[in-house]
């Protein structure tokens, strides 16, 4: 059976990535809106960004109130602005926030309404040149068709999907990800994690997506807990910048899958960020998901070097299991009630966000069969 592979327009990767893109920046439009946020501007990130548009005498504003997970009200403003400024395309600074931002604001330009409205439906406007200029190892946003979006009338967080929202120019340069702290850069580096996990066990996986997932995972095995440790350590945030970007190709290609279904909710209605509360998950999902997909568990462990040929499938498959729930203790990864979420307050909306995780269809990509009340025992099980 034919399967479509995509991926951005133009990837340029490894320490001195801004400086080659140079001139293509110069030639994507007159005028740009950074999208980004204050500590991108605290930390002197923003001022590279503008050097380069200066250099190409490109002019810009910059629009950095992107706070938190992005929100409908969030995208409006960016909106508003871009349109009264006179801009022609668009740029993003930061992690998977300012990048879905800029994602969900390029695609209402041209063609208005409310961001809310593209809900359940596949995006297929005209878009201005997108450049992703990711700040951490994680989201894999700078690769994908997808984008996050909270609708704050409804308290959901809306998946919205189209080719047209896939960067025309990714520039991966480990310069940006050296200031992410530790439990950022624990967060979004099993952020990746899952991406490359569900995309490798999703029922839409593919031949090319699973080459990409099965490096993405020995990556980050091998190199986020070093980059955790030590975060000037360039080659391992090269690395990670690489694992992120070659996992966010695998999913945009396949899937995510529980993982992913069951965090949004968590994220939207206890304000938790999107890679940590997968973390949180990991554990609790990969038990139920396994049974529906021992082979493919087991290439993962024996990829990594937790199995070996001699290991049985569902055995190969509980090591690696073993290796996540290993990794995600090393990196510090709170639980629910450690990150200071009542227990109350989480079980009075559990049949909320099951049916919210259902409604998104990533669940549903699980190779295991599974029903809305597997997942509400699943969240009961987090305490």
């Amino acid at each position: 059976m034919a399967r479509e592979f995509i991926v951005p327009g133009q990837m340029i990767t490894g320490a001195g990535a801004l400086e080659m893109a140079r001139d293509t920046l110069g030639q994507l439009g007159k005028k740009a809106m950074i999208v980004t946020d204050k500590v991108m501007m605290e930390l002197g990130n923003c001022a590279k960004v503008e050097k380069v548009l200066k250099s190409q005498k490109v002019e810009y504003t910059i629009y950095s109130e992107i706070a938190g997970e992005p929100t409908d009200v969030m995208i409006e403003k960016g909106l508003t602005q871009y349109k009264e400024e006179g801009c022609d395309f668009l740029v993003a600074l930061g992690g998977g926030s300012p990048i879905d931002s800029m994602k969900a604001i390029g695609s209402l330009v041209k063609n208005g309404g409310n961001i809310s409205g593209y809900m359940g439906k596949v995006i297929d406007v005209e878009m201005p040149p997108m450049v992703a200029i990711p700040t951490t190892a994680g989201t894999g946003s700078e690769a994908t068709q997808f984008t996050i979006i909270t609708d704050t009338k409804k308290d959901i967080k809306m998946l919205l999907k189209g080719k047209v929202l896939i960067p025309s120019l990714a520039i991966i340069d480990p310069q940006f990800t050296m200031t992410a702290p530790p439990k950022i850069t624990a967060a979004t580096g099993l952020d990746a994690l899952c991406h490359a996990v569900e995309a490798y066990t999703s029922r839409k996986a593919q031949t090319l997506s699973d080459t990409f997932a099965l490096s993405a995972v020995k990556r980050i095995f091998q190199y986020l807990p070093i980059a955790f440790r030590d975060g000037k350590n360039e080659e391992a945030r090269v690395q990670m910048s690489v694992a992120a970007l070659e996992a966010g190709i695998a999913f945009n290609n396949s899937s995510v899958t529980l993982i992913h279904g069951m965090s949004r909710p968590i994220g939207a209605l206890f304000h938790v960020a999107h890679g940590l509360s997968n973390a949180m998950l990991m554990k609790e999902c990969l038990s139920f998901a396994l049974e529906g997909a021992y082979d493919r568990f087991a290439d993962l462990g024996r990829a990594i070097g937790a199995a070996d040929g001699a290991d049985s499938a569902e055995t190969a498959s509980a090591k690696f299991q073993a290796a996540v729930v290993a990794l995600t203790e090393e990196l510090e990864t709170p639980t629910l009630a450690e990150f200071g979420i009542d227990k109350e307050a989480f079980f009075n909306v559990i049949e909320k966000m099951a049916y919210d995780a259902m409604d998104s269809g990533s669940p549903q990509n699980t190779q295991r069969e599974i029903t809305q009340a597997d997942i509400e025992q699943m969240y009961k099980n987090l305490w």
